[in-house]
């Protein structure tokens, strides 16, 4: 359930930003999100459901946004590796995270920020007349990239810290408070 719940924020990080005219560079629950979602589908019988649920909640957001907020029309053919990498970062957090540590989830926000970054703006390098197809037109597009993916590490590094430090940390409290009772107790 939490892992669902998870996955509503993130969207709505996406959602809202449109709707009160605020866009936020890319500043998402987007990457953090997914690598806990991809945590609770570990040891799952139901992963792949879990997986597919994520995925075309992910694709309607996706419809959502690039027909009603940006007001283009929308090309699936333009999303499949954007949808790719939704998986693929699933996958990432069931594969390394289903025991997190601080190493685990390090590792979870670099490559997946960093995933998508290289990914998208290679796509977008490929895919739109935007700049030159050569190497100075696809570093040009990296560069032009890179205030969205310091927003996006920003953001998925405070999205995977909260999700998986703060239960760590109230499990800690509440193992403190109840070792100082029984101290006072006895």
């Amino acid at each position: 359930m939490s892992a669902y719940l998870v996955l509503l924020l993130a969207v709505l990080s996406r959602i809202l930003p449109h709707a009160f005219h605020a866009v936020g560079w890319n500043f998402t629950a987007i990457g953090g999100g997914l690598l806990f979602f991809g945590s609770r589908m570990s040891g799952s019988k139901r992963a792949a459901w879990m997986l597919a649920s994520a995925l075309v909640v992910l694709m309607a957001t996706d419809y959502y946004l690039t027909v009603f907020a940006y007001g283009y029309i929308f090309h699936a053919s333009a999303y499949l590796v954007t949808w790719f990498w939704y998986a693929a970062v699933c996958l990432l957090g069931m594969g390394i995270l289903n025991k997190p540590s601080v190493l685990r989830v390090v590792a979870g926000v670099l490559a997946s920020a960093t995933s998508f970054f290289l990914l998208s703006n290679f796509m977008v390098w490929a895919g739109v007349a935007m700049y030159p197809r050569s190497i100075a037109g696809l570093s040009a597009c990296y560069v032009a990239g890179l205030p969205f993916y310091r927003n996006d590490l920003v953001s998925t590094a405070l999205t995977a810290g909260a999700l998986f430090g703060l239960p760590v940390l109230a499990a800690r409290i509440a193992e403190s408070l109840h070792a100082t009772h029984n101290n006072q107790a006895a």
